[in-house]
């Protein structure tokens, strides 16, 4: 997502918990910066502190004199049964997957209303916060993800009058470092996912590009606490 928009021409600040970037992320930044004359920066960031979640909105506001989007998109997941979820992986799980979306949502929209009152927030929930995953124990991360769609939908209502726009996106399976890990941890379950929706395959991350233009641009003006399902068919059988 972050590359689409720089192919796009935008300045992009890439916020993770890494005290800095991957070898993948200086490769994206050099070929973007070099092919398409964006801007793609870096900042370490733990989404689960309120106070230093809005200190780094505030700097890259304040560096540009405008922030006009941002993908919420943090999120981890414990495949546990709900008798034998421990109290510390549900706490975790919620930190990140709810507190540090909302955590970021309203310190962008912050300063969105301090410049340009405009801007568009996209969450990232999952699919898994609409429907009950046929046999994948994970029930804290699916609520979670139900708590995002319905956070989107809060802030686009209290917003919506300011200039700022908030939907949430739920994608199918894609194919992850984290969604590889639980293939590492059952290998049958890729066979089984992919034969779960209409095109019989999983997502590569690519194919989300298209869904972060769209919502961040003014191609999307008048979509707001909207809920957009990208899962190759998976829900609609």
């Amino acid at each position: 997502m972050a590359e689409a928009l720089l192919e796009a021409g935008a300045k992009v600040y890439c916020l993770d918990r890494l005290e800095s970037p991957d070898p993948e992320f200086m490769a994206a930044k050099e070929h973007g910066e070099r092919e398409f004359g964006g801007l793609l920066e870096y900042r370490r960031l733990d989404v689960r502190n309120d106070a230093e979640v809005n200190n780094v909105f505030s700097e890259i506001a304040g560096n540009n004199q405008r922030l006009d989007g941002l993908i919420a998109a943090a999120g981890i997941n414990y495949l546990q049964s709900a008798l034998e979820h421990s109290q510390t992986a549900l706490n975790e799980v919620m930190q990140i997957n709810y507190n540090g979306v909302f955590n970021s949502a309203t310190a962008a929209a912050r300063q969105m209303f301090n410049y340009q009152q405009k801007g568009s927030i996209l969450l990232i929930a999952s699919m898994s916060g609409l429907i009950a995953n046929k046999g994948m124990t994970s029930p804290v991360y699916n609520s979670s993800k139900a708590a995002v769609i319905q956070l989107a939908r809060s802030l686009a209502m209290e917003w919506g009058r300011h200039g700022i726009r908030v939907n949430s996106l739920c994608p199918g399976h894609i194919v992850t470092p984290m969604v590889e890990q639980v293939f590492q941890q059952n290998p049958a379950a890729r066979a089984v996912w992919e034969a779960e929706n209409m095109l019989g395959r999983l997502a590569t991350p690519e194919e989300f590009r298209g869904a972060a233009l769209f919502t961040l641009s003014d191609a999307s003006s008048f979509m707001t606490g909207s809920t957009m399902l990208i899962d190759g068919g998976h829900t609609a059988w």
